[in-house]
């Protein structure tokens, strides 16, 4: 049977970006309403949390989880996804019961492909974050932890103010997966972080990650496009489905970004949609899906401004 993995992201990756005076809009409460109306739309795999700074993301402060976490109890059927930037992440992922003692969530490491950017993003070099991360995961696995690894910049990455896009080789991505994989994780999504592919660059890439491996564990890689034009990403995740790639990231209305200058996420709806059209099927129900995507947008993403809404224009031709 022909399917596709749906992870949603849009309370992780629209979240990080709420600012705190805009907090008494994205409350727990309408973050945990939206949790479970993404589960009982059919949705298996759902980025919620990033356990990051507040002073970087308001909206991931840990009152605020903890209380989401504790409504939305124990996830054993699900993959309920934290993202841990660093150690002090990884401790406060533990703090907050998130492991398989507790609320048993996936914890998600994640580093960029592009030495300028992972030393724009979290702040070190790629070598000195692969030595942290090794530790972590080691821990994590040892603890029985579920890991989700992700590859930023896969596509390439242009620095601020510059126009020349730096990518990254093959050999470079076929060891950065195999970082992941050698320790253990569940699966390692490779992510287009400013939307610089187009789909034959996407296919390129690709086809060379797939062939440098041999086609060894393709069904464990996923794919993360960001794009300025929701049907771009659309048209490029067809295309990685095509090559084998079975697992997608994506946002109600494409909603998403983060500091070091991602635009919007392919919209959730619109990916549902297009797979359906081809007889891919995600478990996901298409109507209540859009029933969200049109709640979101009334009670959220039309009260708070933040950039990134050209996904969530196109977005809306989809529905």
């Amino acid at each position: 049977m022909d399917e596709a993995f749906i992870t949603d992201v849009t309370l992780r990756e629209y979240g990080q970006n709420v600012p705190s005076s805009f907090l008494h809009i994205f409350t727990p409460r309408i973050r945990i309403e939206i949790a479970r109306r993404l589960i009982d739309a059919g949705f298996d795999n759902l980025e919620i949390f990033s356990c990051v700074h507040p002073k970087i993301a308001p909206a991931m402060n840990r009152p605020d989880l903890q209380r989401i976490a504790e409504a939305l109890g124990r996830s054993d059927r699900l993959r309920i996804i934290t993202l841990v930037p660093n150690k002090g992440g990884y401790e406060n992922f533990l703090a907050m019961g998130l492991g398989p003692d507790g609320y048993n969530h996936v914890m998600g490491v994640f580093f960029s492909a592009v030495e300028a950017h992972n030393v724009l993003n979290l702040g070190r070099s790629i070598e000195e974050t692969l030595d942290e991360y090794r530790a972590i995961v080691k821990d994590a696995v040892a603890r029985k932890t579920r890991v989700a690894g992700y590859v930023s910049a896969v596509f390439g990455f242009a620095p601020p103010g510059e126009a020349e896009v730096i990518r990254p080789s093959p050999e470079a991505l076929h060891r950065f997966i195999d970082f992941y994989l050698d320790l253990g994780v569940e699966t390692v999504t490779v992510s287009d972080l400013q939307g610089v592919a187009d789909e034959r660059e996407t296919v390129r890439v690709l086809e060379a990650i797939l062939h440098r491996r041999d086609g060894k564990d393709t069904e464990r890689l996923g794919y993360h496009p960001h794009a300025f034009s929701g049907e771009k990403a659309l048209a490029n995740s067809r295309a990685a489905y095509q090559l084998g790639i079975r697992r997608f990231d994506a946002s109600l209305g494409g909603t998403g970004g983060c500091v070091t200058g991602a635009p919007g996420n392919q919209p959730t709806e619109g990916l549902v949609r297009l797979f359906e059209k081809q007889g891919i099927k995600t478990g996901v129900k298409i109507a209540e899906v859009l029933d969200l995507t049109r709640f979101v947008e009334k009670e959220l993403y039309s009260k708070i401004p933040l950039p990134h809404r050209d996904a969530l224009d196109m977005a809306n031709d989809w529905t």
